[in-house]
């Protein structure tokens, strides 16, 4: 197999860069409450951009139900015009990483499926484009789960079809009117997009392996705090899906006055409801909000002390303690962001920020994973 494209470590990066600010502006265009404002899919309000002009939003306002605001949907559509931008860094990525054997076709041929999946969508042929987005999907899983001398051979193509996982689930929460399981999904699918490019980048980047004697003892701790920062993250993202973000009021650290108030576990955590729902505001009752939002305190809390823990063993491990110290000032700074959250209640500026923060706590973890590897030695 031919050794990588010699640009492919900057593509990576830059897939990285734009992958972040895919995930950080879908924060603020869920946030700001403009997750619907393009009724339509892929299209907003049929267009490719959006309606900016007095006759397009005259126009648009007797065929669609949802009147236009245009300023939300421009939020809506350039959130999906970025995330399109993405898919094709991912699609070079991929095709670069197969470009010496014959699952570059495969790639291209999925890549073509789901380009006629789309066409069939707006032409409203819905099964047939379900078929075609399956086929392309099942392509490329087999593709990454193929045998490869190269190790990026597999997670390019396994990136794209990520890929279009994320497009079916953005299509979702449109056409299934933010269903919460369907927004929490999307959001970690984000995440995960994020992890896999930011994989790719590091070991495709010359000198940037850290050769470890005692990774044996560093890493359980590293996978620990990743799986504690996902549930937490998902936790996360269902509470800002059903709207629960303030549903202790302002108060902190005790909820409408009280260690323990009145909740709902069980109905806060039915993560599939009906079809049809339209869940913008929440459908929740309030015992059930609180659920949520206890639920995601105290798994700040665990998550606190694990990756606290996990820092201190970066400080005290040589050669690794810078590491260790900008995992706790992005550590401590995540758990701020998350209080003023509550006490000043959810200015969109400081709930970006708090989505950010996940982002750069997972950002660390991943890289340390990525680059850490056992001496040879």
């Amino acid at each position: 197999m031919l050794p990588l494209h010699r640009h492919f470590h900057r593509i990576a990066w830059l897939a990285v860069a734009l992958a972040a600010t895919v995930i950080v502006f879908g924060a603020f265009v869920r946030l700001s409450h403009a997750g619907l404002s393009c009724p339509d899919w892929p299209t907003c309000y049929g267009q490719a951009a959006w309606p900016t002009h007095d006759h397009e939003i005259a126009a648009a306002n007797v065929q669609f139900e949802r009147p236009v605001e245009v300023n939300k949907t421009w939020r809506e559509q350039f959130h999906r015009h970025i995330a399109a931008s993405l898919g094709l860094l991912v699609l070079a990525l991929a095709l670069l990483a197969r470009r010496s054997d014959k699952g570059v076709w495969v790639v291209l041929a999925a890549s073509a499926l789901v380009a006629g999946s789309i066409v069939l969508y707006v032409d409203t042929q819905y099964i047939a484009s379900s078929v075609l987005a399956v086929i392309a999907e099942a392509a490329l899983l087999g593709l990454a789960l193929r045998a490869a001398p190269e190790p990026l051979a597999r997670l390019a193509p396994l990136t794209l079809a990520v890929i279009i996982v994320q497009a079916l689930l953005g299509m979702w929460t449109v056409t299934w009117l933010l269903k919460p399981v369907v927004v929490m999904a999307h959001l970690l699918g984000g995440l995960t997009t994020l992890s896999l490019l930011l994989v790719m980048a590091w070991r495709s980047t010359p000198g940037r392996a850290m050769p470890r004697a005692d990774l044996a003892r560093i890493r359980p701790w590293l996978w620990l705090a990743l799986a504690v920062l996902i549930v937490q993250i998902a936790l996360g993202g269902w509470t800002s899906a059903n709207y629960a973000a303030l549903a202790c009021g302002a108060d902190f650290p005790t909820c409408q006055g009280l260690w323990w108030p009145s909740h709902d576990f069980q109905q806060g955590f039915v993560l599939w409801r009906g079809i049809g729902v339209d869940y913008e505001g929440g459908v929740l009752d309030g015992p059930a909000r609180v659920a949520i939002h206890l639920a995601h305190r105290i798994t700040a809390v665990v998550a606190l002390l694990v990756l606290l823990a996990t820092a201190l063993r970066l400080i005290r491990s040589s050669g690794l303690a810078s590491w260790g110290w900008l995992l706790i000032v992005a550590l401590l700074a995540q758990i701020g962001l998350g209080i003023s959250n509550v006490v000043l209640g959810l200015p969109l500026w400081v709930a970006v920020a708090h989505n950010a923060g996940a982002l750069l706590l997972l950002a660390i973890l991943v890289s340390l994973l990525a680059r850490l590897r056992a001496s040879q030695i």
